[in-house]
């Protein structure tokens, strides 16, 4: 979604969320207060859907790094590789996935 779209859609929400509860309540208060609550639930949601993301992403190449080691020692004939080798590259994605969520969260 282009940037331009997003600031409309968020700036939609937040208007209309503030225009209905200014009629629901008479309250200028009340709307700033709403509408600031409003705001931080979407930042909330939107930061959870990116640490839902990178979670995910972690998760499939995971098991496609899996089904390739398994076909690659299938057509050999060979064991399946260390466990410590398997334990390195574990620590070596979970490193890159916390730097690429760090990398996303800072602006």
């Amino acid at each position: 979604m282009r940037i331009k779209i997003f600031c409309r859609v968020l700036g939609l929400v937040l208007c209309s969320n503030a225009v209905i509860v200014y009629f629901a309540s008479h309250s200028i208060r009340t709307v700033v207060v709403t509408t600031l609550a409003c705001s931080l639930l979407l930042q909330l949601a939107y930061f959870a859907s990116v640490l839902f993301l990178i979670w995910w992403s972690g998760c499939v190449s995971r098991a496609g790094q899996r089904a390739a080691r398994f076909d690659s020692c299938k057509e050999v004939g060979s064991e399946p590789p260390d466990l410590d080798e398997v334990t390195n590259e574990s620590a070596d994605l979970l490193q890159r996935d916390q730097m690429l969520a760090i990398s996303l969260v800072l602006p």
